[in-house]
């Protein structure tokens, strides 16, 4: 296993860390049998880093990961589980979820506690109930290390919370298809020149990147060096030094070996100049695969309904993009559940909102025709009608 800095902390992090939600399941619920030799194996060669959190596997995961550390796993690793910042409602419940989380995971205290799926609305919850002031209590008191968070958010989002507090670790989904979106390579770098820890989530992208189109696999084939979709992936993230480990939520003893070695064999700079060009070939080419023209400026926005017009385009786009429609319908009903049911979204961003206004058409500089695309995307996505690549 090779090990890497975290921040400006006295620790050194595996390059691959183990997330504990994508473990696997047997008759609806987690394998425990299974999952556990997986995450001792993992553990056994090197890994050191555990994350986990409230809401994963229907709130099993935590409990989960507790009982698989028994036997002497716990001092071998860091743990990391999050807030789940949707269900709190007053300063009570930071406590009330705290303890509660302790008293799953089997344990005195966490090394780190985030703040978990951070965007401007969930932030500006917790600012009101004082979350920085009981974080600091809460380390004082020995309940957690270091606190942290993970982000869902635009880059200006990010930098506004990594401005507001010392912080020593987050989490970003970030991947060689994400450079530009939420945090970005430019969030990465910012966090980084602060001294902050950053890991990676979703590093190949929910798993999209794992199964290429034939188009892109002819582009992977060039290369002297051969590896798998998912070394490809996981080698772009482990050769920038801003990197401090790797997320993988692994759902067979399978990927867990694959992504140990890949682990073992990882490096900064060990990707050559015509390597790193494959990624732009890829990258563009996957982007030639997409229906509708966006760029993800921004400048369409705000919607006055509310709708984030980007983000249903590029989940349209993701869809076509990597074959992966019933993903991206799932994504599209989480946007309302996370809206009606965890109330972690002031407004309901679906195209479904869309009313055709068409305010936002004048703002394009791609000359996308946002109000015809919109109920298309709508239907595609909430009425599981059939995807088109383009308008009639």
């Amino acid at each position: 296993m090779q090990y890497r800095k975290f921040g400006r902390l006295d620790f050194k992090v595996s390059a691959l860390g183990f997330g504990a939600m994508r473990l696997p399941m047997k008759e609806g619920k987690i394998n425990e049998e299974e999952a556990t030799h997986m995450l001792r194996y993992a553990i056994d060669h090197g890994v050191n880093y555990v994350d986990t959190a409230y809401p994963y596997h229907d709130e099993t995961s935590e409990g989960f990961v507790g009982r698989a550390l028994q036997d002497g796993y716990r001092e071998k690793v860091k743990v990391a589980t999050k807030l789940p910042v949707w269900l709190v409602n007053d300063y009570a419940d930071l406590d009330k979820f705290l303890h509660l989380q302790l008293e799953r995971l089997q344990m005195e205290y966490v090394d780190f506690y985030l703040l978990h799926s951070l965007n401007r609305e969930s932030w500006r919850k917790m600012q009101n109930l004082s979350v920085l002031d009981w974080a600091e209590k809460a380390m004082a008191d020995g309940y957690f290390r270091h606190l942290g968070f993970s982000f869902h958010g635009a880059y200006e989002e990010f930098v506004e919370i990594i401005d507001a507090y010392d912080w020593e670790m987050c989490q970003i989904q970030y991947n060689y298809m994400d450079v530009q979106n939420q945090a970005g390579v430019k969030g990465l770098k910012y966090a980084a020149q602060k001294g902050i820890a950053v890991v990676i989530m979703e590093p190949l992208l929910g798993g999209h990147l794992v199964e290429p189109p034939q188009v892109i696999q002819e582009i992977w084939d060039q290369a002297k060096n051969k590896r798998t979709p998912a070394g490809w992936g996981l080698h772009w993230l482990w050769n920038q030094p801003e990197v401090s480990t790797v997320l993988s939520g692994m759902s067979t003893m399978e990927q867990v070996k694959e992504n140990v070695a890949l682990a073992a064999s990882s490096g900064l700079g060990i990707l050559s100049p015509e390597e790193l060009a494959l990624y732009d070939r890829v990258r563009a080419k996957y982007q030639e695969l997409t229906a509708i023209p966006c760029t993800q400026c921004r400048y369409c926005m705000p919607c006055p309904q509310g709708v984030d017009i980007p983000e249903n385009f590029k989940n349209y786009n993701d869809a076509i993009m990597f074959n992966k429609a019933e993903a991206a319908r799932g994504k599209y009903d989480w946007w309302r559940y996370a809206y009606e049911v965890q109330k972690s979204r002031e407004t309901d961003t679906r195209a479904v909102n869309c009313v055709q206004c068409r305010l936002c058409e004048s703002k394009c500089p791609q000359q996308i025709p946002i109000s015809k695309w919109m109920p298309t995307v709508a239907a595609v996505m909430g009425e599981g009608k059939p995807f088109v690549s383009r308008l009639e």
